[in-house]
Order: structure tokens, then C-alpha cells, then sequence
């Protein structure tokens, strides 16, 4: 089966939420673990040794002031040991963020995330689900937030972990973590 490492940062806890919904989905398919960016951004070298042995890495972090958040791209510029190596070459990649606002400039973080799979030289996967976007949609519809690059997700600056994210996009997250685990274990022969 293929190994996915889903490498993520939460501050509040709603990015937490929305990387288990990607680990459940990712699971049913596949192995997957969860590797939480401490506070300091600073990277475990077990965390390093996974991603390098990896199939699959699946990136997530929460939209602060329209990017990721900077404990993410400590995580991301200390990675440049693998690009100049091209560790991570031709590994699947994905992604997923999440922000208070209904857009709160997901799509930059996304872009992001997309552009540092590609200087690794991977293979992005994208989310694949239509929009909730129909006058009778509501939050509990998948792909409520109406992405396409990966997983995005909504929750209320004033809401609990428990409360957010919207229950549409966890649906969305889950599947997009089994959509990547799928094409890992494509790419892996499998």
C-alpha cells in the first residue's frame, strides 16, 4: 500500500480538524500518518526520514494574512536540502488549508503549496469535486468552500475546533485525502 505523510500546521486548532478528515479519507485507502509542525515550525528528523520515504505528501496549513502560515515555510524553506537533492521528485502532492473568511485568500495558500510540489518536481493532485455553489447548497454540502487545487475549508473566527470547519468540507477533505492516496498507489505501480 502506499505510505502518504500529510505534514501540517494548525494554530488554532480547525487546520488540525480538517488534516484528520484528510487522514481518514486517506486511510480507507492507503497508509497514511499525521505529522503535526510544532510551534517553532521546526521539523523532526523522523519527520523528514518519513516524507523522504514517502509515496505521497499531502501539505496543509491554515491561511494567515493571505499565506501560509510561517511555521508552514520554516517547514517548507528547510526542505530545500531535498530540492537541491530532488528527494521528492515524482512523489504525489496535495493540499489543503483552511481561513475564517468564506474566501480569506485560500487561493494564495493553495498556489503556494502547488508551487512548492512543483519545484520538487511532483505531482499535484487536485481536488476534482464540483462546487457547492447552487441556491440550495448549505455549509453540510461537500465542497462547500468551492475549491478545485485541494481541500479548502471555512471556519468562524469565533468557533471552536469542534464547530469548525464546515461539515461540507470535511466531507471534501476526506475524499480528497482518499483521491490522493489513489493516485499514490497508481503512481507506485500498485
Amino acid at each position: 500500500m502506499a505510505q502518504i505523510e500529510i505534514i501540517y500546521f494548525s494554530g488554532y486548532g480547525h487546520t488540525t480538524k480538517q488534516a484528520e478528515a484528510v487522514l481518514e479519507g486517506a486511510q480507507s485507502v492507503g497508509n497514511a500518518r499525521l505529522w503535526a509542525l510544532p510551534e517553532d515550525g521546526l521539523a523532526s528528523e523522523a519527520l523528514w526520514d518519513a516524507a523522504d520515504a514517502a509515496d505521497a505528501l499531502i501539505f496543509g496549513s491554515p491561511t494567515y494574512m493571505g499565506n501560509a502560515a510561517w511555521q508552514f515555510k520554516r517547514f517548507a524553506d528547510e526542505s530545500s536540502k531535498r530540492w537541491f537533492g530532488r528527494s521528492w521528485s515524482d512523489k504525489v502532492a496535495g493540499g489543503f488549508t483552511n481561513s475564517a473568511s468564506t474566501v480569506g485568500d485560500k487561493g494564495v495558500t493553495m498556489a503556494w503549496l502547488q508551487t512548492l510540489a512543483a519545484q520538487h518536481g511532483m505531482h499535484w493532485i487536485a481536488l476534482d469535486q464540483m462546487p457547492a455553489n447552487a441556491m440550495a447548497a448549505t455549509t453540510a454540502d461537500r465542497n462547500w468552500a468551492g475549491g478545485s487545487a485541494g481541500a479548502l475549508s471555512t471556519s468562524p473566527s469565533d468557533a471552536s475546533p469542534e464547530k469548525g470547519p464546515r461539515e461540507g468540507d470535511l466531507i471534501s477533505a476526506k475524499d480528497y485525502g482518499a483521491r490522493v492516496a489513489l493516485w499514490a498507489a497508481k503512481f507506485a505501480g500498485e
